[in-house]
């Protein structure tokens, strides 16, 4: 018999990405001590481009001090992956989860990260697919909907996934996104022929499809919570 197994989900709005970060890091580190149960932050930024820790700066097409006048941030990050946009209308999971208890190493995790945006895009009628060789993602036929950047330590889950909603697309055109060069980036709006709900419901439809994949069979949510709890700065 499987023992029950819950998810707590933080509901953020929308989060500076350093804020994020910064949050990550301490729920990682309560995660390893087990003070918090397996948690994923359900979120989206401000414009920023984030880069991998493999810095691959070259595919930021163009100087970083015009970023400025566009609206958008830069940040480096621990995470894999190459350079990619988060901004508004961009929806994201950050998972904090231990690997060990739920019995998953990393390629597997991976793959079921990709099955939550491919069953997300298949509520509405969209059909997606995980990326090929030298693809990373989830993709649209030749266009990718959604982006992987994850980060294991200890066994412990951080970074995670960015599913584009109905993003402005242009921001894109800055970079090679994720690296790989003469591909489109798409989104769930340009995608579908169906009216979509507010964002807060397709959230919550990928939390339920991430609980599901990965086993959880309850899901606790939490809204309006800080950044980082009070009792938590003096740590």
């Amino acid at each position: 018999m499987r023992v029950p197994r819950s998810l707590e989900v933080w509901k953020m709005g929308t989060v500076n990405y350093l804020n994020a970060l910064k949050l990550q890091d301490k729920l990682v580190s309560h995660r390893k001590t087990h003070k918090i149960p397996d948690t994923v932050l359900s979120l989206q930024h401000p414009p920023t481009y984030t880069l991998g820790k493999r810095r691959t700066d070259h595919n930021l097409l163009v100087p970083e001090s015009d970023l400025k006048t566009i609206g958008a941030e830069l940040h480096y990050t621990q995470r894999g992956g190459d350079i990619t946009f988060h901004g508004p209308n961009q929806a994201i999971l950050y998972p904090i989860i231990s690997l060990r208890d739920i019995g998953l190493g990393a390629r597997n995790y991976v793959e079921k990260l990709e099955l939550t945006m491919i069953e997300l895009a298949s509520l509405y009628g969209v059909k997606a697919r995980a990326g090929r060789v030298g693809e990373t993602g989830v993709w649209v036929g030749e266009r990718k909907i959604g982006a992987i950047g994850v980060r294991i330590s200890s066994g412990i889950t951080s970074h995670g996934l960015a599913f584009n909603i109905d993003p402005d697309l242009n921001y894109f055109k800055h970079i090679v996104p994720c690296g790989i060069a003469d591909k489109e980036v798409t989104s769930l709006r340009r995608e579908t022929d169906l009216v979509l709900p507010t964002e807060e419901v397709i959230h919550e439809q990928w939390i339920s499809c991430f609980a599901r994949l990965f086993g959880f069979s309850d899901i606790i949510w939490k809204e309006d919570t800080p950044i980082l709890p009070d009792n938590w700065e003096a740590e």
